[in-house]
């Protein structure tokens, strides 16, 4: 069985949900763990210093109580530091903009119009930047 994801011929519109391909990423950037870490608050960049890059955390789900292995990296980021106030600001570049909303919302598929109404920026700007052939921070169009 071939597990290599591809694109979809169907070009993603206004109202199609993009999230964070975690797996995409990782296979496609060796230095993704290095801008996750760079995503950190002062607090945890310093507690992360030490920590194995790839070490994983049990995360007990909130809902159904059910014990995971999570990325320690990811989880503290979307759990912690993207709650912070100065995690996104008005001068963060577009592609750190949603990246860094995707992550204030629990890596969520958001729409480029959900988007645009957290951001103030253009739905068809957001589209356009996340719907070529370059994929920037593994911000992928979701597979249904």
């Amino acid at each position: 069985m071939n597990d290599v994801k591809r694109f979809s011929l169907v070009k993603p519109t206004l109202s199609t949900p993009f999230h964070i391909d975690f797996s995409w990423w990782k296979q496609h950037d060796n230095n993704w763990r290095v801008y996750l870490h760079s995503c950190l608050c002062p607090e945890h960049r310093e507690a992360f210093a030490d920590m194995r890059a790839d070490q994983d955390v049990d995360w007990v789900d909130p809902e159904t109580a059910e014990v995971q292995s999570v990325d320690g990296l990811q989880h503290v980021l979307i759990t912690h530091c993207a709650k912070r106030e100065d995690f996104l600001t008005e001068h963060t570049s577009l592609v750190d903009a949603v990246f860094r909303t995707l992550l204030v919302n629990g890596n969520s598929p958001m729409t480029p119009m959900e988007l645009s109404k957290q951001l103030g920026r253009p739905g068809e700007v957001i589209l356009r930047t996340f719907s070529g052939p370059q994929v920037y921070k593994g911000i992928r169009p979701c597979q249904s």
